[in-house]
This record gives C-alpha cells, sequence and structure tokens, in this order.
C-alpha cells in the first residue's frame, strides 16, 4: 500500500512508567520497522506516569515532556517526523489527545481533576481531540469495560498490543458509531511482532495536519508486519469480526 505509516500511540521511559525505551533511541528503530514518524503518548499524570507527582506542575509538565523533546530532537536529520500527544487515563479507559502542546498543559493545571464532560470540552477549545484508546481492552486491573460514545472523537480500532478480539470489538464499535477509526502499536519497547498505526496520503510535520486528517477520515487505519507488508485493518478478518464477547462487563459512561 502507498502512503506514509505513523506510529500513533507510542510511550517512553521518561514519561511512562511501564515504558522501557528512552524517547532519544525509538527513531533509528521506527525508521528500520517502516515509519516515517510516530506521535509520543506518554500516560498522563493520571495514569501509569513516571512522574515524581511532589513537582511543582511546571516542572511535572517538563519532565513529562522529555522523552518527547529526546525523540524530536534525536530525529533532526534523519528524515522521520515526531509529533506530541498524550494518553489521558480516567477510570480505566484511555485517550489519545492530539492537538494540545506544553504550554497548554502549563495552562490547564486543573485537567487532572476534571470529570469526562469537562476534559473534552476543554479539549475542543483548542481545536484538539480525544481518541478512545483500546475501548475493549481487558487486564487483571481492570473492572469493566467503559465506552464513552459522547465525549471522543474517534476510535482506535487496532492497537498491537491487544489480542485480535479485543481490536475486532473495538473495529464493530467504531463501525457502530460511525466515528474516525485510528490505529497504532501501543509501544512500550523495541519488538518484532506487528506494529499498527496509520498510513497517511502526505507527510505531517505538526500534530494539527494529524488532527484535521482523522477529522477528514484521510488516513488509513494499518497493521506492518515484521518484514515491512502494511494491510489496512477493514482488510484482515481476525481484527474486524470478534471471535468472541469481552469477559469484562461493558458499561455505558459520559
Amino acid at each position: 500500500m502507498n502512503g506514509y505509516m505513523y506510529e500513533t500511540h507510542s510511550h517512553t521511559c521518561e514519561g511512562s512508567a511501564c515504558g522501557k525505551v528512552s524517547g532519544s533511541d525509538y527513531v533509528d528503530f521506527m525508521k528500520q520497522r517502516g515509519f516515517q514518524g510516530m506521535i509520543i503518548t506518554d500516560h498522563f499524570f493520571n495514569g501509569n506516569c513516571a512522574v515524581d507527582r511532589d513537582l511543582p506542575w511546571k516542572d511535572r509538565v517538563a519532565w513529562y515532556c522529555s522523552g518527547y523533546r529526546k525523540a524530536y530532537e534525536s530525529a533532526k536529520g534523519k528524515d522521520f517526523d515526531v509529533l506530541f500527544g498524550i494518553e489521558f487515563n480516567f477510570q480505566g479507559d484511555e485517550y489519545l489527545i492530539y492537538g494540545i502542546d506544553e504550554k497548554w498543559l502549563l495552562e490547564n493545571e486543573d485537567i487532572v481533576y476534571m470529570p469526562r464532560k469537562d476534559v473534552y470540552a476543554r479539549v475542543h477549545e483548542t481545536d484538539a481531540v480525544m481518541i478512545q484508546a483500546h475501548p475493549y481492552r481487558e487486564r487483571g486491573y481492570l473492572a469493566d469495560i467503559k465506552l464513552t460514545p459522547e465525549i471522543c472523537d474517534g476510535i482506535e480500532v487496532y492497537n498491537a498490543a491487544n489480542p485480535d478480539y479485543q481490536n475486532a470489538l473495538g473495529y464493530q464499535y467504531g463501525k457502530e458509531l460511525g466515528l474516525p477509526m485510528t490505529a497504532g502499536s501501543d509501544i512500550h519497547y523495541y519488538t518484532d511482532d506487528p506494529m499498527g498505526g496509520m498510513l497517511l496520503p502526505h507527510r505531517i510535520c505538526e500534530i494539527g495536519e494529524y488532527v484535521q486528517m482523522i477529522r477528514n477520515r484521510e488516513g488509513i487505519p494499518a497493521r506492518i508486519t515484521l518484514e515491512g507488508w502494511i494491510d489496512a485493518v477493514e482488510d484482515i478478518a481476525e481484527l474486524t469480526q470478534p471471535t468472541r464477547d469481552p469477559d469484562l462487563e461493558v458499561k455505558y459512561v459520559s
């Protein structure tokens, strides 16, 4: 398939407690895997974040953004695009927020205390978007599956870190809502497994370009193999046709 492959969901060890790779070390690996760029989306302060929560807000934000900055600096001169996003957690339901930056975080310290609908409204004030990540993810630490059709702008329908049936359930959910669909790897460390991302018709240098492409439904959620084969998620039966129901209770919340 023709286009430019972008990782849209990634974690660094600087910003995410579960991250194993420094932002400065990702670029060469991602290029080798066939990506043109990546969006760093570390866990924010209300998730599995690596940042010391006792620090003043300004220092916390600087630490949080350090993984992105290292990746950005490492990409200079390498024909690779590094963009900024965040992964925001509420009660186990998480969202990829694209279109905000470090300055916005510094000016919105109260965001970590807001309910979902207020965060959604605040994000929209700056023309950003919220994508529900891995909506049907099941983990031992989760009590249920929370779906939030009223406060998301799209659905991550393929997350390479989750089982096929969970992705297929997410795909069917996205089709039902009629919202834009995205894909990503949710990468925390180097991997030889298939990865996910968005196949875009042209390169993007600013996160606002990606936001607009989501709204215009220009990108194709895709899977890329170790050998570099890229396939649209919609063409992969195991990622679109659920083989089982979820084990956890599904709740619709707002």
